[in-house]
């Protein structure tokens, strides 16, 4: 196994800037995260009640979806470093497709609790759900777009096996959304 050289380190994939980014918004959702448990000891109760209106057959639908669309990503990513520019771009195609899933999914939920008055001033619980899926929901849309942008580039030959750098920074975002949903999923519809 080779070492991690300085290299390595200073320029992971996607570059260091990406990552400065992913640490930020991992602290921010991490915060977030501690302040639900915090309100949540502060009136189990309330919080137990307002979770049996969330759908946990569609939370893991939604995570299975997000993780496929990690996969085809991750797909993407390595075809393009091969040459198979072509089997990149329908890679990630999929990868879209599923994000949109999420999003179409995610946004349906959304609708059906706003119809059930479920908003965001309903009651604490509802105000943290609706703010932390909220700015992952927010998250997947951008990714959504960069990931657009990339395939139409992918498509047009702006991006190959030696221009890739873009499309990696593009993934680690997108990886991103996946890491975020995984701490939201089980917190929100899962924990007790």
């Amino acid at each position: 196994m080779e070492p991690i050289g300085h290299k390595n380190f200073f320029y992971p994939p996607g570059g260091i800037l990406i990552w400065m980014v992913i640490l930020v918004e991992l602290v921010t959702f991490t915060a977030g995260i501690g302040a639900f448990a915090w309100q949540r000891s502060l009136a189990p109760a309330l919080f137990a009640e307002s979770q049996q209106n969330l759908n946990t057959v569609t939370g893991l639908v939604n995570t299975l979806i997000l993780l496929t669309s990690g996969f085809f990503m991750a797909e993407a990513v390595r075809l393009l470093k091969l040459g198979e520019t072509m089997g990149s771009y329908r890679r990630m195609l999929v990868a879209l497709a599923f994000g949109f899933t999420f999003l179409t999914i995610k946004g349906t939920e959304y609708a059906g609790k706003l119809a059930d008055g479920l908003d965001l001033s309903y009651n604490t619980f509802f105000t943290f759900y609706w703010l932390l899926t909220g700015f992952h929901f927010v998250h997947v849309l951008v990714g959504s777009v960069i990931l657009s942008v990339l395939a139409w580039n992918i498509r047009r030959g702006v991006y190959h096996q030696n221009n890739f750098g873009d499309v990696e920074t593009g993934a680690a975002f997108w990886h991103l959304c996946d890491i975020i949903w995984l701490l939201l999923f089980p917190v929100l519809y899962l924990m007790k």
